[in-house]
């Protein structure tokens, strides 16, 4: 039987267009399906039924100042948890926020607001978006709608799960170090880390070493593109320092398009190698395998690509992202009720001396330079997006916080090199294990050359079809 979560977020906003149902009907649609099969999956922290049915009925007034025209018109998603939504409680994954309402909506919500999506709530995230899991202790863990016994990722979570269940057509994540290509692999979906720059309201400067930006978690490539050119376009204004533009039109174009033959690297180095264990599950190397062998078969050029090793990446990126978890806007008792990785996040941050910070710093600036220039032979870089399947609930050490700050970087050690030079990224769902279970691969573009990502993506979605796969609750 045909259902509205069947169809495209492209398709359900134009038939949503032309009339064929109304924004109040897709709410209402993915309310239920919310109500029905969330609380076995925990995607959700909060659900704002009453205003997303207000929003929806708005829209379609003849006086909405929002034009049916807008680029999101009538979709529903849902905020990720860490971004400020007025009126609505952002904990930020935290028991030391149970009690937060904003006053404000953050940039981002208000580029969604302009784009005429309608929020439906908010989805979970780990405590401050600050590990690569979402099992906070704040709320329920995320579970994967492919097996229950199994995580999500993060820090996009919910959000992931939320989209892989049919509970929405779209949702934004964010991404300091692999939070919504991390939780796409695990789900089956396709994840776009967009480059520095590129949103103008989640440019990723404001950000401690440019590592964070927003993005979004799709079923399809074009509904990527859909979304992505709805943030590029919905703030009437550009920063200072914006990621190159290219001269093809809007991004939905590339990605249903699918045209081009390109140079495409493949390797399996990541500048965590040196400290940390990075192993390969033959399954990762099975998808990896996959995406090689059909992208050879489309007739793209690949070759293999040698990263020199990067002996001070593992300690410079950890002080970057200490550094980011000092400056929570907690003290005292406060910090002490945060959970331990988070704590010693914080901890070790603001013990970290200035010279130490502008050491990492300049170490950032310098690394973008190298890794840029050694990507620079080829149009894509194919790495592995999870170097294992995706582990089960409770696998990461919840108590001891270094340890598990190694276990997130053997889940995901090809992701954080791609912040760190503000290049785009593309998480696609190529393949499943024996079991079942997604298993993806990452595309790292040129600077500002998402367009040609999407491309290749759409083009190796016609041949595997990842579309058409879906978990048992769909």
């Amino acid at each position: 039987m045909f259902e509205l979560h069947h169809l495209s977020a492209t398709e359900q906003l134009d038939g949503v267009r032309r009339g064929d149902w109304t924004p109040r009907e897709l709410a209402e649609h993915y309310l239920e399906r919310i109500a029905r099969l969330d609380p076995e999956l925990g995607a959700f922290t909060e659900v704002t039924a009453d205003r997303a049915l207000a929003r929806a009925t708005s829209l379609a007034d003849a006086e909405s100042p929002v034009s049916r025209a807008s680029a999101l018109w009538g979709l529903p998603f849902a905020d990720k948890d860490l971004v400020a939504r007025a009126g609505v409680p952002t904990r930020y994954g935290s028991r030391t926020m149970a009690d937060v309402v904003p006053d404000a909506s953050d940039d981002i919500a208000l580029a969604f607001d302009v784009a005429g999506a309608v929020s439906l709530g908010k989805t979970a995230t780990p405590e401050f978006g600050l590990a690569g899991y979402t099992e906070p202790l704040a709320g329920r863990p995320v579970r994967s709608p492919y097996d229950r016994a199994l995580g999500v990722g993060g820090s996009s979570g919910g959000a992931a799960a939320a989209v892989a269940a049919g509970l929405l057509p779209f949702a934004p994540g964010s991404d300091g170090g692999g939070s919504i290509r991390i939780p796409a692999a695990a789900t089956g979906l396709v994840g776009l880390k967009p480059a520095r720059g590129r949103i103008p309201s989640a440019a990723g400067f404001a950000s401690l070493g440019g590592l964070v930006t927003h993005g979004p978690l799709t079923r399809t490539v074009a509904d990527a593109a859909l979304v992505l050119d709805a943030l590029v376009g919905a703030t009437p204004y550009r920063h200072a320092t914006a990621a190159p533009s290219w001269d093809g039109g809007a991004f939905l174009n590339a990605a249903v398009r699918g045209e081009g033959r390109f140079q495409v690297g493949v390797t399996t180095d990541s500048p965590w190698a040196g400290d940390f264990e990075v192993g390969l599950d033959p399954e990762a190397r099975a998808a990896l395998d996959l995406a090689t062998a059909e992208l050879s078969a489309i007739g793209h050029g690949v070759e293999g690509l040698t990263l020199a090793p990067e002996p001070d990446y593992p300690r410079m990126f950890s002080r970057l992202w200490q550094a980011a978890a000092a400056g929570v806007p907690l003290d005292g008792n406060a910090v002490a009720l945060t959970e331990p990785l988070t704590r010693w996040l914080i901890g070790r941050g603001r013990a970290m001396t200035a010279r130490e910070l502008g050491e990492a710093l300049q170490f950032a600036a310098l690394f973008e330079r190298r890794l840029i220039t050694r990507f620079a032979p080829f149009d894509a870089v194919l790495t592995p997006a999870l170097a294992v399947v995706p582990p089960m609930l409770g696998w990461y050490d919840a108590a001891d916080a270094e340890r598990n700050f190694a276990q997130q970087v053997r889940v995901s050690p090809y992701t954080s090199m791609v912040n760190v030079a503000g290049l785009p990224a593309l998480a696609l769902p190529v393949a499943r294990t024996a079991e079942g279970i997604p298993m993806g691969v990452q595309l790292i573009g040129r600077p500002g050359r998402e367009d040609v990502l999407l491309a290749i993506g759409a083009q190796l979605e016609r041949r595997l079809r990842w579309d058409r796969r879906h978990p048992p609750q769909w």
